[in-house]
């Protein structure tokens, strides 16, 4: 999982500037060639590109090779997300269940834990870990808190991921944010206290003990 993960972010980064590449090339090429695929979305875009006739054009052969490295780029992301779709799946299978979280998330916040989690004391721990734990910054009569800028941010950011997913498909979430934006809170509050909460949650999953333990350099 640990070397996976990181592959798999290096194929989509690839494939967005294959892409970003094919359409500036699309931009400058023949017309009619451009205006036969105007209005095509990516993926039928891809394919009629990669089926275009091996010629001496310069901007047709781009053009193809472009959109089958973007196919060949494709096939690694999603053979890569199966692999550590079934090495979350195997390691802590019950972290796919919780609402909002997919298995790159996961994946980032089980690396952040490291393969002996037992070294967690507890939630708050964990907490800190993320950069979820609140900071306090007070002036005067004022009492807030601010976020933490500090602790794993790709565990940070796997928490972000799972807390907007909430706040658009999941009920209960979808009443927090309205009900302490009335009570004076901001966005950037809300938003940590409720990564804060998923932390919690997660960490519970993290330290069990039903699950097979699988060292994460091993997936």
């Amino acid at each position: 999982m640990r070397v996976l993960r990181p592959a798999k972010e290096s194929a989509v980064k690839a494939r967005t500037q294959a892409m970003n590449q094919l359409k500036a090339v699309l931009l400058g090429t023949d017309p009619e060639l451009r205006e036969s695929m105007s209005g095509l979305r990516n993926p039928a875009l891809i394919a009629r590109c990669a089926d275009l006739a091996d010629t001496d054009d310069a901007a047709a052969f781009t053009l193809r090779l472009l959109a089958q490295r973007i196919q060949h780029l494709s096939c690694e992301v999603k053979e890569l997300t199966r692999r550590v779709t079934r090495a979350v799946s195997t390691h802590r299978p019950k972290l796919l269940e919780i609402v909002g979280i997919g298995p790159d998330s996961a994946a980032a916040l089980l690396i952040a834990a490291g393969d002996n989690p037992e070294r967690l004391a507890n939630e708050v721990s964990f907490a800190v870990l993320c950069g979820v734990s609140p900071v306090e910054q007070s002036s005067g009569k004022t009492q807030r808190r601010r976020l933490n800028r500090g602790g794993n941010r790709q565990a940070n950011a796997a928490l972000y991921r799972i807390v907007m997913t909430r706040i658009r498909w999941d009920e209960r979430t979808r009443s927090y944010p309205e009900r302490r934006t009335k009570q004076g809170m901001s966005k950037r509050e809300i938003i940590r206290c409720l990564k804060r909460y998923v932390a919690r949650e997660i960490y519970r999953h993290i330290r069990s003990t039903t699950t097979i333990p699988v060292p994460l350099s091993a997936t």
